[in-house]
C-alpha cells in the first residue's frame, strides 16, 4: 500500500510541474504580446514627440 501510494505521489508530483510549466509558458506568451503591443504604442508616441520638438 505504501509503495503504491508513493507512486502516485511521484506521477502527481511530474502533472504538477508539466501544469506549471504550461501556465509559466501562457503567461510568457501574453507578456511578450502585450509588450510587443505597448511597445509599438510607446515608440510612436516617442517619435511623435521627437518630430514636434525638432
Amino acid at each position: 500500500m505504501l509503495i503504491k501510494a508513493l507512486r502516485f505521489l511521484k506521477v502527481s508530483k511530474g502533472a504538477t510541474a508539466i501544469e506549471y510549466a504550461l501556465i509559466a509558458s501562457l503567461i510568457a506568451v501574453v507578456a511578450i504580446a502585450g509588450m510587443k503591443t505597448i511597445g509599438g504604442k510607446i515608440s510612436n508616441q516617442l517619435n511623435n514627440i521627437a518630430n514636434n520638438l525638432g
